[in-house]
């Protein structure tokens, strides 16, 4: 059954973490941060959601980053009950999908909770001083591509984000599989 993102933070300065990466690293939002702005997504490798949004995530990922936009993907789903989220097969769903951006692990859950996420996929833009601007959908597509000329609302909020360091006014919640909160 679908979720729909519950609440948003906008104006509210991101939460500061500090997570491990699939690449063995520990990823900072600070440390990921672009000069013009940065993008914090919730994912995980199960959701028929993600999977259907993940190429079109990569894209934009890669293009925000020409634009100086940072991008982090964080797997908060409990890997016990859903083994398909494990950090093993994080990595594999990472190199399959040719990740250009860090693939952490939230296994406390305290990021996402931090957050307020309910889903995956789901996104929040951070402009360059840290406030959330951004709190939505990458685009129309769930679980079909989206019609073709799609406005890529994401990647439109950012570049609104580098630019005025304000997000647009009008921004339609991510629907996606809920978070598999730990008991």
């Amino acid at each position: 059954m679908a979720t729909h993102q519950i609440s948003t933070q906008l104006g509210q300065p991101a939460h500061e973490f500090e997570l491990p990466g699939i690449d063995g690293h520990r990823h900072s939002l600070a440390g990921v941060g672009g000069a013009n702005g940065t993008v914090v997504a919730f994912i995980c490798n199960h959701c028929p959601f993600v999977k259907a949004v993940v190429e079109r995530m990569v894209e934009d990922a890669n293009r925000l980053a020409r634009e100086g936009i940072g991008f982090i993907a964080i797997c908060s789903n409990d890997a016990t009950v859903y083994p398909e989220d494990s950090f093993d097969n994080m990595k594999l769903f990472a190199e399959r999908h040719r990740f250009p951006f860090p693939y952490v692990q939230d296994e406390t859950q305290q990021v996402a909770r931090a957050y307020d996420a309910a889903c995956t996929p789901e996104f929040y833009g951070l402009n360059r001083g840290g406030t959330i601007v951004y709190h939505g959908r990458l685009d129309a597509g769930r679980t079909d591509r989206p019609p073709p000329g799609t406005k890529r609302e994401l990647v439109d909020a950012m570049l609104t984000a580098a630019r005025t360091d304000r997000g647009p006014s009008e921004q339609l919640p991510s629907v996606g599989c809920s978070i598999k909160w730990k008991d």
